[in-house]
């Protein structure tokens, strides 16, 4: 009876425990827990349908790692006439590859395919189910096994369809890796970020990509010093966040001083574009935190700023590009940067462009 007792008693201080974290969670993570979970479907700001391209569901399987892979392609009929640009998207903690489907309609419309890769091991499913366990899964979600896996997934999607149907009509030299937030954690180890681990270095990076979007970037967990794994990012990148852009989590914040702490880290030639105004959240397809007219706002410019990026690549691999017109967007502040190996006296290294709101 005795030892009953001492076991309810445990069981009840695990639950109390679990229900205190998980409370935690809900109180302190506004601007991340929640969202990255874009629960919606292909209704975005920009998800009307269009007779120039094709939205496929593709269920993918890594017979070496007994893991799924699905992922949604945005697939542009001018892709029957010759090669298209392909970017490939990862989502963020809790989302899906529905998430971000904005971005995929427009860069679709305008004739650049996309690949919206689903992290079956960080997804939307980790909200589902006993709510008590919500903490052990998100602790699962973010640990260095899950964040590996992720960059095997979008590793494994691309490989596949380029050697399937589809990849014949894929231009192999604009291939831009993309994501938000921890999405961009693993689409920066895509395009060669290095993380040293037990003295042994991680070099994950993927010679076919050609260009980096990272939106809302944190920093790496547990790493301070940047530059070593992310100097050797060579690749053209274009970063996007705001300045209400704040990850509250337990033990664990971030905001945009640590997006401009990954942009000066990184190599390569360069761009930060900065909003003016929007939530962590509010490059996803739905909204939590910001009013209507924001999120619409943050999300049409970024549509036309990333578009203008994948643009101004061109067919120079690993070219230099320019801070474009299309950058001076409502309540944005850019700054663009050199290769520091290229940076001449006669350039400044950074650019300003200051655009007031509407």
């Amino acid at each position: 009876m005795h030892r009953l007792r001492s076991l309810l008693r445990t069981r009840r201080r695990r639950i109390s425990a679990a229900l205190t974290l998980l409370i935690a969670l809900l109180a302190f993570t506004p601007g991340w827990l929640f969202a990255l979970a874009s629960l919606g479907g292909e209704d975005g700001i920009d998800a009307p349908a269009s007779s120039n391209y094709r939205v496929i569901l593709l269920d993918g399987f890594d017979a070496n790692r007994s893991r799924e892979v699905p992922a949604r392609l945005f697939w542009p009929n001018s892709a029957r006439q010759g090669h298209v640009p392909l970017v490939l998207f990862s989502h963020g903690i809790g989302s899906s590859d529905d998430g971000y489907t904005h971005l995929g309609h427009y860069w679709a419309r305008h004739g650049i395919a996309s690949l919206h890769v689903r992290h079956v091991g960080s997804d939307r499913e980790m909200w589902q189910g006993n709510l008590l366990q919500v903490a052990q899964r998100f602790a699962s979600a973010t640990a260095e096994p899950e964040a590996l896996a992720r960059v095997a997934d979008l590793r494994w999607a691309l490989d596949h369809l380029l050697t399937e149907r589809f990849g014949e009509h894929i231009d192999p030299d604009r291939i831009t890796v993309a994501g938000h937030s921890y999405g961009a954690n693993t689409a920066m180890l895509l395009a060669g970020a290095r993380v040293m681990r037990e003295g042994r270095l991680l070099q994950l990076g993927d010679t076919r990509i050609a260009a980096a979007i990272l939106i809302s970037a944190p920093p790496f967990y547990g790493e301070s010093n940047f530059a070593p794994i992310l100097g050797g990012i060579a690749v053209p990148s274009l970063h996007v966040t705001t300045t209400d852009d704040i990850i509250r989590l337990p033990g664990f914040g971030s905001g945009v001083a640590d997006r401009e702490k990954v942009f000066n880290a990184i190599g390569g030639d360069k761009t930060l574009a900065i909003f003016n105004r929007g939530s962590h959240n509010v490059f996803t397809d739905r909204r939590y935190f910001d009013t209507a007219d924001v999120a619409d706002s943050v999300k049409a410019s970024t549509q036309r700023l990333t578009l203008a990026f994948l643009k101004s690549l061109n067919d120079t691999r690993g070219g230099r590009f320019t801070t474009l017109e299309a950058l001076t967007e409502p309540g944005l502040v850019v700054r663009s940067a050199e290769a520091a190996d290229a940076v001449e006296s006669k350039h400044s290294a950074f650019a300003a462009v200051s655009v007031s709101a509407r």
